[in-house]
């Protein structure tokens, strides 16, 4: 089960990534622009998600994702941890959130970051 250090780990692996405490919590950011947090005594992370996609993962599997209260307006969710296959699944789901708030030049030039391999 991915904890914690895990997340920090694979997030700041990810290009221009930078770790900044805001709200009394560790903040993930690339080029300055917030996609994950570890909100819930870092027992959960937050990430941005389409709305329409984060209400689809929310009613599919409820005991991994889940839309907070105070952020039901806004395009993230949060994941339990301890729902997590795996590492990888953690990599995939801070990739694609990283994705959603990267500038474009970042985006052309790690144009296959957290894709899965072509066949």
């Amino acid at each position: 089960m991915p904890d914690a250090e895990d997340v920090r780990r694979i997030a700041l692996s990810l290009p221009d990534t930078t770790e900044k405490t805001a709200w009394s919590m560790p903040t993930f950011r690339v080029a300055g622009k917030m996609f994950a947090t570890l909100p819930e005594e870092e027992t959960s992370i937050a990430v941005r998600c389409p709305k329409e996609e984060r209400d689809e993962l929310a009613l599919a599997e409820p005991g991994k994702f889940w839309i907070a209260g105070h952020e039901a307006q806004f395009a993230w969710v949060r994941v339990r941890l301890s729902a997590l296959e795996d590492e990888g699944e953690l990599r995939d789901i801070l990739a694609d959130s990283w994705r959603q708030a990267a500038p474009s030049r970042l985006l052309e030039a790690h144009p296959r970051l957290g894709l899965p391999p072509a066949d």
